[in-house]
């Protein structure tokens, strides 16, 4: 048994080796579209990485740079910061130190304004080392640098601020699953050859983001969506039970919450558990983040007449 189970890693060592070594060895093909003149401008086998532009359009990917860009405005409301693309208002540095300072709650020792491109880069270094240090990924995890971010690439920036804001906990839901068509392109005997790479930048966001461990809710979304409206149906039928003698009535429990802050500090106050997920999943619509809160009350209070 003990060498099967070794037997079973080697093979899948084995497997994962081959499948980098062909994507590695990918063959190289015209470019599928027009590219700025400024990417055309390489050295002799020279690589460089761009995002494919039909994959810009991707509605995930849409939803993704809403979400990023809409919460870092709230959070530099404050500072009179309006992001509205965001390859080119982060690639400076400037956005960046403002969205570490606020949610750190700490101030950089950075120039405020910097105009030159050495300049830009020296602050984004310090920007970048500091960001580094608080999120405490190891090395290869890291999919941002000073040039790829100050060369607006737009997977390093996303990859930035989706580690961003896990570690911070923002109170947004990332779209899951979320990829990005990934050209590489590369100058071999002076003509310019393209290969196509899926770069991941969200994979599970809830389980990424460490909030729990799974559950028969995640067992119920990922397996049997199927008998998704049987539960949400009992657990409607369970909150109106109660909420009719107010005169209240649920029929939608991805947007009927209000006050969901006070609303769990009142279940723990009332002897129930602390709940797994936050308030502001809930007021975010997270359906499944719903659904585990008032299970937690129908356990405790489906007997209560």
């Amino acid at each position: 048994m003990a060498w099967a189970g070794v037997r079973n890693v080697y093979d899948s060592v084995s497997e994962l080796q081959e499948e980098g070594i062909n994507a590695i060895n990918l063959p190289l093909s015209p470019i599928p579209f027009e590219l700025d003149p400024e990417d055309t401008m390489l050295e002799e086998n020279e690589v460089r990485t761009m995002v494919d532009p039909n994959s810009r359009n991707d509605p995930k990917l849409q939803e993704l740079m809403k979400v990023l860009i809409d919460w870092i405005n709230d959070v530099l409301v404050g500072e009179r910061i309006i992001v509205k693309d965001l390859a080119e208002d982060l690639y400076d540095g400037q956005v960046l130190q403002k969205l570490f300072e606020k949610l750190e709650s700490e101030k950089l020792n950075v120039a405020e304004v910097t105009q030159s491109e050495i300049a830009q880069k020296q602050k984004l270094q310090t920007v970048l080392e500091k960001i580094n240090e608080t999120l405490k990924l190891p090395p290869r995890s890291i999919k941002w640098n000073v040039d790829s971010v100050h060369a607006k690439s737009l997977v390093a920036i996303l990859h930035l601020l989706v580690a961003l804001s896990q570690y911070f906990r923002a109170p947004i839901r990332l779209p899951d699953h979320v990829s990005i068509q990934v050209v590489v392109v590369q100058k071999r005997e002076g003509i310019l050859q393209s290969r196509q790479i899926q770069e991941e930048i969200t994979g599970n966001t809830e389980a990424l983001s460490g909030r729990h461990e799974r559950d028969a809710f995640d067992t119920l979304f990922d397996h049997a969506p199927d008998k998704l409206n049987v539960v949400k149906k009992t657990l409607i039928t369970f909150v109106n039970k109660h909420l009719n003698k107010l005169n209240l009535e649920v029929t939608e429990l991805e947007t009927q919450v209000l006050n969901v802050s006070f609303a769990f500090e009142l279940m723990q106050d009332g002897g129930l558990e602390k709940p797994k997920p936050r308030p502001e999943d809930i007021v975010n619509c997270d359906l499944k983040s719903t659904l585990r809160v008032l299970y937690n009350l129908f356990t405790k209070y489906r007997n209560v007449e």
